[in-house]
């Protein structure tokens, strides 16, 4: 019988249950363009800015340009970061293929035990740990890994959470950042915000979170907004590999994805993976379908998805950025198993975004449908769909939209 562990008191094949991506991050060449692209017409809020040199209290390398911007479509410190090209050059990210210029993608888990006790699971072999801690800004507890193709994969717990306030937490409060392995228990957030009040730091005195736009005039179903959409939700994440069968089995065996669907398309076998209900929530596709699909040989990202909160809100996204001069592209429809409408834009480094709306989910048969069984794409969009037996299922933001 296979090893067990015990997960909240539920028996897994690894000590922890991905539950959702919390974040990405890109390194990128164009940096304050690509600011004005995910901040400005994206509409992902800055958190933090700070830099490398900052963080490290002055001992960090020299980089061409060392700042660092955390930004946020949701109440998570961050979902989204952006650092200059270099870093991942410095930090070794792109070590095993210079094409990587994903800085990470990273996973939460359930709780700070599944963190620590996948460091042991990772320290066994099963990956390669890069390393362990909590990390500030964000203050989130977590153990990093490479994938095959040396991809960073986080898996994390505990993110900082910002709110109506409007303020990150401060300098003060990092004095709780680890380099190391944490001892457990850990003491709760509420307790780390009294002791800091008790010892006299004001913890409102942080970053204020800001968006890049600031003039709402767009009625988003019935909020002003800057923009005439609301991202609310990240991913799938897509990633280009050397070896597809290698990359699933470890996104399989080691952290516990399931393989929802497999597409062929000229001749390439690409594979689509879940980690909860959704069709999927990681695409792999083999580096020799990326000139075929006209993308970016400097990445090996396919795209990053981006759900905003409903059709209307997609038809009018596309028209907006078309109209901010966005650059979209075509991908083949039959790429995106589980998504119907949706359409592609390239960030200043020709990076790929996919905007949809839906994602099809899996039931407890975990039998998704079958092509014939999907709707079709009509050109053009028409004005308004019908709904499918899943349709806004899987809208789960929280809050309000701004």
């Amino acid at each position: 019988m296979s090893k067990t562990y015990d997960v909240g008191g539920v028996q897994y094949p690894r000590p922890f249950r991905i539950r959702r991506l919390g974040h990405f991050g890109f390194n990128l060449n164009r940096l304050d363009e690509g600011l004005a692209f995910y901040g400005g017409l994206l509409g992902f809020q800055l958190t933090d800015e700070t830099s490398l040199g900052k963080l490290m209290s002055g001992t960090a390398p020299a980089m061409e340009d060392d700042r660092l911007f955390f930004m946020t479509h949701n109440t998570d410190h961050h979902s989204f970061l952006l650092a200059h090209r270099s870093l991942g050059a410095m930090f070794g990210d792109d070590a095993g293929s210079k094409d990587i210029t994903l800085s990470q993608i990273t996973w939460q888990v359930g709780s700070l035990e599944e963190v620590v006790k996948a460091a042991g699971y990772f320290g066994e072999g099963a990956a390669e740990i890069r390393r362990i801690g909590r990390d500030m800004p964000g203050s989130n507890w977590h153990v990093y890994v490479r994938d095959p193709d040396g991809h960073t994969v986080e898996l994390y717990y505990g993110m900082e959470q910002v709110g109506l306030l409007g303020n990150s937490k401060p300098l003060a409060m990092y004095d709780r950042r680890f380099m190391e392995q944490p001892p457990l228990p850990q003491i709760s957030d509420l307790t780390e915000r009294a002791q800091a009040l008790a010892r006299g730091v004001d913890t409102h005195s942080g970053y204020a979170i800001r968006d890049l736009m600031t003039e709402a005039t767009h009625d988003v179903e019935g909020v002003l907004l800057p923009r005439p959409f609301k991202v609310t939700k990240i991913g799938p994440a897509g990633l280009f590999v050397n070896d597809v069968s290698a990359s699933e089995a470890f996104y399989r065996d080691v952290m516990g994805f399931v393989t929802t669907e497999v597409v062929a398309w000229q001749g390439h076998r690409c594979v689509f993976m879940r980690h909860g209900n959704e069709h999927h929530s990681l695409k792999l596709y083999p580096k020799a379908a990326r000139a075929a699909l006209g993308l970016s040989e400097h990445t090996s990202c396919v795209s990053m998805g981006l759900q905003v909160g409903s059709y209307r809100q997609l038809r009018a996204a596309v028209a907006w950025l078309t109209e901010k001069g966005a650059r979209r592209i075509s991908l083949p429809a039959e790429l995106s198993p589980g998504i119907d409408y949706c359409a592609h834009f390239t960030d200043p480094d020709g990076h790929c975004v996919q905007l949809f709306y839906y994602m099809e989910q899996v039931g407890w048969t975990g039998t998704p449908r079958s092509a014939a069984q999907r709707r079709p794409i009509a050109e053009p969009w028409p004005e308004t769909l019908a709904p499918l037996s899943d349709t806004f299922v899987d809208q789960t933001f929280m809050g309000p939209l701004g």
